[in-house]
């Protein structure tokens, strides 16, 4: 980047402080990055993104008080000129699939070098879409093979009282499993179904047989 051009303005979001400062850090002594701010979690980045207009947003997904995917598709309805992307240290499906879905723009992981982490954002900064390794084959697999991987025994139950109309609430209590963890079957069982929502996996399962 040459010293005419506009600096690339960030908002780092993360509930661990030592990450925050060690980011703004690495940002501020590079040219061509400005940190305008830094957020605890999604609700808050929600607003300092309203506050601020960054250029990009620097996501972590996993935060008490708000998590990345619903600031993300907060962010993607309120129309925010902000790219985000992501910065996390998972790389599960559960985590990569809804963050991409919610309109982030990129996905790296923690661990990636230094110089990645720059070349990333200006391609963020650029509209441009940028995936660790890992995270790009297990998006090529889904997209290539949507709904082929099957159902555990535990996600077909699941999915067997969501077609009788159960609520979260009480497959929790009838499979003696948390609400989050009922969620967390939900969000695998959409991902491997290729569906968004509980009408849709319905309707699929019923299509392929997995439901009778």
């Amino acid at each position: 980047m040459t010293s005419d051009e506009p600096s690339i303005s960030l908002l780092i979001v993360d509930d661990h402080p030592v990450v925050r400062d060690g980011l703004r850090g690495m940002f501020e002594s590079a040219p061509g990055f400005r940190v305008l701010g830094e957020a605890t979690d999604g609700v808050e980045a929600v607003d300092k993104a309203a506050a601020l207009d960054p250029d990009v947003i620097l996501m972590d997904l996993r935060m008490p008080g708000g998590g990345g995917v619903d600031a993300i598709a907060e962010l993607t309805r309120r129309g925010a000129r902000a790219k985000v992307l992501v910065l996390t240290t998972y790389d599960t499906d559960t985590d990569t699939l809804p963050a991409i879905e919610a309109g982030a723009t990129g996905y790296l992981l923690k661990d990636a070098p230094r110089d990645d982490l720059f070349t990333a954002v200006r391609a963020a900064a650029e509209g441009r879409t940028v995936l660790s390794p890992a995270v790009a084959s297990r998006l090529v697999s889904a997209v290539r093979a949507p709904g082929n991987e099957p159902l555990s025994a535990r996600e077909r139950e699941v999915l067997a009282l969501v077609a009788k109309g159960t609520s979260n609430r009480e497959i929790a209590r009838e499979l003696f499993i948390s609400e989050a963890t009922v969620k967390t079957h939900l969000t695998h069982l959409y991902a491997k179904l290729g569906v968004k929502d509980r009408a849709a996996a319905v309707a699929t399962a019923y299509q392929r047989g997995i439901l009778g």
